[in-house]
């Protein structure tokens, strides 16, 4: 039962997004853009095609640990899950870089708390469609937890909790050093996924808040 943290953690930590665009264009993701290995840089270098390809295998590979675990442990199921997404994140194979999670994340929750799996979707969705994927995705993670308590219990809760948790940890900390290193970067990162500065009235009052 407990080997399914570890076996979570371990196919979590697969690149596979980052294998795909070595194999294919000799790209190493993580010098692409701000270094994160995720679909959206494999799509950059490589294409629908593979990004479809290897979303499914990334999704996937979120499963394995809270499949194992099965829904009669919860909290073995909770621990696979954020050991999915803690080895998809900081991977190992690739000196600790990584992706958000958010695929990883996905197919945990898919398994082990499914309201809250189809809650992070429609945020990217809805985020993309309104142009602030980023926005949609961070109020997709303050949503899931009680989306999965309201419809499977509280359990479903805790594996929701354990998928955010290290998918927000990552949004801050980046694969990068913050540019400039302060509070405000920081809060940036947290809210909109970048270190810049972003044009309109929000922005301005942000930077008003944070001091930048």
């Amino acid at each position: 039962m407990w080997l399914a943290v570890p076996a979570g953690f371990l196919a979590g930590s697969i690149p596979v997004s980052y294998v795909v665009a070595r194999h294919l264009t000799g790209v190493d993701l993580r010098r692409v853009g701000n270094g994160t290995v995720s679909g959206t840089a494999l799509y950059q270098v490589a294409g629908f095609g593979p990004l479809a390809a290897a979303g499914i295998l990334e999704v996937a590979k979120g499963a394995v640990g809270p499949a194992l675990a099965g829904r009669r442990h919860p909290i073995v199921a909770a621990g696979a899950t954020a050991a999915s997404i803690v080895g998809h994140n900081w991977s190992p194979w690739l000196r600790g870089a990584g992706g958000r999670g958010i695929s990883p994340a996905l197919g945990a929750l898919a398994v082990a708390a499914p309201a809250a799996a189809a809650t992070l979707l429609a945020g990217m969705v809805g985020g993309r469609l309104a142009g602030q994927t980023a926005v949609g995705s961070l109020l997709a993670d303050a949503l899931a937890v009680p989306a999965a308590r309201r419809a499977h219990g509280q359990a479903a809760g805790w594996a929701a909790g354990a998928a955010i948790a290290p998918m927000l940890v990552k949004r801050v900390v980046g694969n990068r050093p913050a540019d400039p290193r302060r509070a405000s970067t920081y809060v940036w990162r947290l809210l909109f996924d970048r270190d810049t500065r972003l044009p309109g009235p929000v922005a301005q009052r942000l930077v008003a808040r944070t001091g930048r």
